[in-house]
């Protein structure tokens, strides 16, 4: 059984440095990557059902937005009082105004 258990090892780090992969867990980056510009949801353009794909945007904010556009930028959210601090605070890093 312990010849058997030894002979998994060996055959698993074998294949892990086939592909690159070392018996070693990688370190995580000191550095936090940051979310790709193309996951921004534009709130002046986005439908009611994008608004609503981000986590604390239900339907009655994501009317909010819609009716109080346009925006020049996130901020008039919190401003105007289309979404409570807690809320916007939470979905700021997932919204864009961008202008035409």
């Amino acid at each position: 059984m312990k010849t058997l258990k030894l002979l998994l090892l060996i055959a698993a780090l074998a294949v892990g440095s086939l592909f690159g992969q070392s018996a070693a867990p990688a370190k995580a980056s000191a550095k936090p990557v940051a979310a790709a510009p193309a996951s921004l949801i534009d709130i002046n353009t986005a439908t009611a059902a994008q608004l609503k794909a981000v986590p604390g945007i239900g339907d009655v904010y994501a009317a909010k937005i819609i009716a109080g556009r346009p925006y020049k930028n996130i901020t008039q959210l919190k401003s105007g009082g289309i979404l409570p601090a807690g809320v916007y605070a939470k979905v700021k890093g997932s919204l864009i105004a961008k202008q035409k």
